[in-house]
């Protein structure tokens, strides 16, 4: 019988590596005079996050494997909170980018290991569900990081922000060393990384869902790296933008709460998904067409809406097919998109346009929602 993994802890280490980005963004200004880099540098430090971020992902999940979830968890926390500290003292922008490094490779254990405990308790629709109920949670996890940043660095500067992140670090390790569980029933040796690798890079249905979780998560994240500059340029304070996160956290919200009634009267996941891409390219397009005033965050809760939608269905039925590797399938597949992510906001740092972005952003996601619908109906 499995052991069970509370919602609250579960909730708790899933917001984890959001609550640990979205804490950073209103301090991107201040980085960027402080170490007297430009915006585009400064930026790049999201970027390389979520290349070291893909790392991790394959590192925690072969270790989710091969040495039990609760034990992959904790460490990565303790690593976490480890380079939470080096980024508090370093002394130029260098040590503070490999500092972030190391943070998102410690940090990725709460998106892999967390989704692999999910997925040892639950499966199919029941999973969507249960994603889509933490989903709500999820949705003020936006609005808590840029809160506690923006005033975070407002009043302790871009130091406090990391002390705070270090924190946070420990808080969970502690919680998680008291209450964590071990959900898997039967220790068993990883499945071999190569062979995984090589059968997900020829899954067609794999390429799709890693190129739609990146892109929902391009322009999340697109906002969070490039709006802090947008808000500098139109001359509104840091802790705006801290508030403009509870506007995002009321679409995030909106569009979790949206995802479950449609669950609840039989949407597929796939049409759920199209619905989602529809609604990222609208918001794309009006974006784009506010930027030059501050009313370009209003559309970007379109945006976010669909980001509540999408995730929790493409998760749902990512890994469907392979159910005897989760965990090192799961690694694999956070590799492609977070690589795929990582290298697209490296693009978007140098380009600095959000209203294209998201725009672009949902003019490629539409055909790959409807291919995947296409799919499953073929499947039927």
């Amino acid at each position: 019988m499995k052991r069970n993994l509370t919602i609250p802890l579960a909730t708790g280490l899933m917001m984890f590596p959001q609550i640990a980005e979205t804490i950073y963004s209103p301090a991107l200004p201040q980085i960027a005079q402080s170490f007297a880099v430009s915006p585009e540098h400064a930026g790049q430090t999201l970027s390389f996050y979520f290349l070291a971020f893909a790392i991790g992902v394959v590192v925690w999940g072969r270790l989710c494997d091969k040495l039990g979830r609760r034990p992959t968890m904790l460490i990565g926390l303790f690593l976490y909170m480890v380079a939470s500290l080096i980024a508090l003292i370093s002394p130029n922008f260098e040590m503070l980018m490999l500092a972030r490094m190391l943070a998102a490779f410690g940090a990725a254990v709460g998106s892999v290991g967390t989704q692999t405990m999910m997925r040892d308790m639950f499966d199919g629709k029941k999973l969507a569900q249960v994603f889509s109920i933490m989903g709500i949670a999820l949705a003020v996890s936006p609005a808590i990081g840029m809160m506690a940043g923006s005033l975070l660095t407002s009043h302790f500067g871009y130091q406090g922000m990391f002390a705070g992140l270090a924190a946070l670090a420990v808080l969970l390790l502690l919680w998680s060393a008291i209450q964590l569980p071990e959900t898997q029933t039967t220790r068993s040796t990883p499945a071999p990384f190569v062979e995984t690798l090589l059968i997900m890079l020829r899954d067609s249905s794999i390429w799709r869902t890693a190129c739609l979780v990146a892109l929902f998560n391009l322009a999340l994240f697109g906002y969070y790296q490039l709006a802090p500059f947008d808000f500098e340029r139109l001359n509104l304070t840091a802790e705006m933008f801290g508030y403009s996160g509870l506007l995002l956290a009321f679409g995030v919200l909106l569009g979790s709460l949206l995802n479950q009634c449609l669950l609840k009267r039989n949407w597929s996941c796939e049409k759920l998904v199209i619905l989602a891409a529809s609604l990222m390219l609208i918001g794309g397009a009006l974006t784009a067409l506010l930027q030059a005033s501050w009313l370009f965050v209003l559309p970007v809760i379109l945006v976010v809406l669909a980001y509540g939608i999408a995730i929790p269905n493409i998760l749902a039925k990512a890994l469907v097919s392979y159910a005897d590797r989760s965990g090192t399938a799961g690694a694999v597949l956070g590799l492609f998109y977070y690589l795929l992510l990582g290298s697209g906001l490296i693009f978007a740092g140098w380009w600095q346009q959000l209203g294209a972005l998201l725009l672009i952003c949902g003019i490629l996601a539409l055909p790959l929602a409807l291919a995947s619908q296409k799919v499953a109906v073929s499947k039927e």
